[in-house]
């Protein structure tokens, strides 16, 4: 991996400290961005051990479309979200939420019998609405639209949320017959949740590919605050140091969106080095 790699260097080289609300310092850089090409391989990290298995189960979360970790914790034993969650595992209107059932509210016309015709409605209707269905469904109608946009910013809810989402909107652009995704975050711990970001938005994009017959492509990322915890640095510093093994490939089953288990993604020849622990910034 080498485009993460040189994220981490150029961090190192050109961040400058600055405090942030979890108490330890960060060393920090604007908007830094780098880009992969999935047919080169599956971009998890070989430079470092991880795990694949939290990765996979936490997309599937997403794509739950529930406003707790339940299914994570108890269910899968999964529990890389429990810090953020109250006891009984609430975190809110996150990333499962706004993916699968975005909240919106809508004036319709209603046509009350004998009024003489439909005028707009003064109480608000509320509806959700499903945007990876919407994205897929329009890539299959009208694959050179530019409006396939996957956002999880909500300002209206920020105070009901465990933790404002940090990876806010994926774009996706078909080029060339391939299913390209641009990410955009506003904040990016590039020890940890970085390479996790990276894994679980390529693995959405292949699936989206699947589900509507073409090959992945381009992945983008663009961190608009990059930065590297200092008790993060020595763990990163020795990982530029190792010599990075080829990439793996994942094989994802051919099944319908909402049938996707842990068990149909089969990740093959990943070597990596040893795990390197860090430590989270809550």
């Amino acid at each position: 991996m080498k485009a993460y790699h040189q994220l981490v260097a150029r961090v190192l080289e050109h961040g400058v400290k600055k405090e942030n609300r979890t108490g330890t310092d960060a060393i920090s850089s604007f908007a830094e961005s780098y880009r992969v090409d999935l047919s080169e391989g599956f971009p998890l990290l070989t430079t470092k051990k991880m795990m694949f298995r939290s990765i996979i189960l936490e997309l599937l979360w997403y794509l739950r479309g529930e406003s707790h970790i339940r299914w994570l914790r108890d269910e899968n034993d999964c529990h890389i979200w429990d810090a953020w969650a109250d006891e009984e595992g609430n975190v809110g209107p996150i990333y499962p939420v706004l993916w699968r059932r975005f909240p919106f509210t809508c004036y319709e016309e209603v046509d009350f019998e004998g009024v003489g015709g439909a005028f707009k409605n003064d109480m608000p209707t509320r509806k959700e609405f499903d945007q990876i269905q919407y994205i897929i469904d329009q890539i299959k109608e009208n694959p050179t639209s530019r409006r396939l946009v996957l956002s999880a910013w909500h300002p209206g809810l920020l105070d009901q949320m465990a933790l404002p989402p940090c990876h806010i909107m994926a774009i996706f652009n078909i080029t060339d017959g391939k299913l390209n995704c641009h990410l955009t975050q506003r904040s990016g711990d590039i020890a940890l949740g970085i390479p996790f970001n990276l894994a679980c938005y390529a693995a959405l994009t292949m699936i989206i590919a699947r589900q509507t017959g073409y090959e992945p492509g381009i992945f983008a990322h663009t961190i608009v605050d990059a930065h590297i915890y200092e008790n993060h640095v020595d763990g990163l510093k020795k990982q530029l140091e190792r010599e990075p093994f080829p990439l793996p490939t994942l094989e994802i089953a051919d099944k319908s969106l909402d049938k996707l288990s842990l068990e149909d993604f089969t990740l093959h020849n990943y070597q990596h080095h040893e795990a390197i622990r860090f430590e989270v910034a809550v």
